[in-house]
């Protein structure tokens, strides 16, 4: 029998490992940062941009996260 994998609230193990690009809305310019997180919507750092909720928005200006492009400076 095979075991699950779990994921616990909290869980340090489940961060990110590797560097992830930053991500800035294209209506304020708000960077988000996975290894900051966002404290407006209590996201905890490690988390990838493509991991955050689906209702997430930009803390700034509540713009949806289609809104978002890549850092062009960012590898």
């Amino acid at each position: 029998m095979k075991k699950r994998a779990e994921t616990r609230i909290g869980d340090t193990s489940a961060r990110i490992a590797e560097p992830q690009p930053l991500m800035e809305c294209g209506v304020c310019w708000r960077v988000y940062d996975p290894a900051e997180g966002d404290p407006v919507w209590q996201i905890e750092p490690g988390v990838a941009f493509e991991d955050l909720p689906a209702d997430w928005r930009c803390p700034e200006c509540d713009s949806p996260r289609e809104k978002f492009l890549r850092r062009q400076d960012e590898p």
